[in-house]
């Protein structure tokens, strides 16, 4: 499947509470409205909470400010996207919701990107959601590499030498799910982002991991050594100032999976 994420941040002059309400009651039903004529086989908002966020970082020290929340959209493939946005219908619903997120977005300081999922704790069925009303937290880390690597070089030893650290300690670690999403498609994320006049420069992808609070909120010296090794392997591939984390919780509007 083809994913794109689109990491947002509030339009000057509106609050978060403001920018998340008008993003849930007025723009997901538009989204949800045109999902058939694009050919979405999934669409979700995620919303940032208002934790303390600067408590994530921990070890990581300075990052960059969290965003206000993230949309994601999913196809069943390349062609099926294609077919439904180069159509004339297609291209209609592209530009009212691009009229629509200016009324909310500033997209000057928002950033997109199409990537691919690489699960890697990750329960049958997939159908792990952090909703409202649930206990878990889904926790997004917007990451890009060090300087010393290239995109494919880190995204080589996220997936074959990170993944196989965390997997290991995930039971103890109280995760839930764990996937790494990895930016690809690099014609189509220049033009998604040319689009929107994004001046913002796209992540290497993102790590998302659903966990329950009550796991959280008590750790263990199990869970502490378990991130103490995930933070020191991080840092072989991470720059952490130019990378971001938050909790989030999620909103389905579409799901034909």
């Amino acid at each position: 499947m083809l994913r794109l994420t689109f990491l947002m941040r509030r339009k000057e002059g509106m609050t978060k509470e403001e920018m998340q309400r008008y993003w849930l009651e007025e723009h997901g039903p538009l989204v949800a409205s045109y999902s058939k004529t694009l050919n979405m086989l999934r669409y979700v908002q995620v919303h940032s909470t208002d934790d303390d966020h600067s408590r994530l970082t921990g070890r990581r020290g300075e990052m960059e400010e969290p965003y206000d929340g993230v949309a994601e959209v999913w196809w069943e493939s390349k062609n099926a996207m294609f077919e439904a946005t180069r159509s004339g219908e297609g291209r209609e619903a592209d530009r009212a919701l691009r009229d629509d997120e200016q009324r909310f977005i500033d997209l000057e300081r928002s950033v997109a990107w199409f990537n691919y999922e690489y699960p890697q704790v990750n329960p049958t069925p997939e159908n792990v959601v952090a909703s409202e009303r649930s206990s878990l937290v889904k926790l997004y880390f917007p990451l890009r590499q060090l300087d010393s690597l290239s995109m494919e070089e880190a995204q080589w030893y996220w997936r074959t030498h990170h993944g196989p650290v965390i997997r290991r300690q995930a039971h103890g670690s109280g995760i839930v799910r764990y996937q790494q999403v990895h930016r690809d498609e690099a014609e189509l994320t220049e033009g998604i982002n040319r689009s929107r006049g994004s001046k913002i420069e796209p992540y290497l992808g993102h790590a998302e991991v659903w966990m329950d609070r009550s796991a959280m909120g008590n750790p263990t010296p199990e869970n502490r050594a378990a991130a103490k090794r995930a933070y020191e392997d991080e840092a072989n591939f991470i720059d952490f100032e130019r990378s971001t984390m938050f909790l989030a919780k999620e909103h389905v509007f579409i799901d034909r999976r």
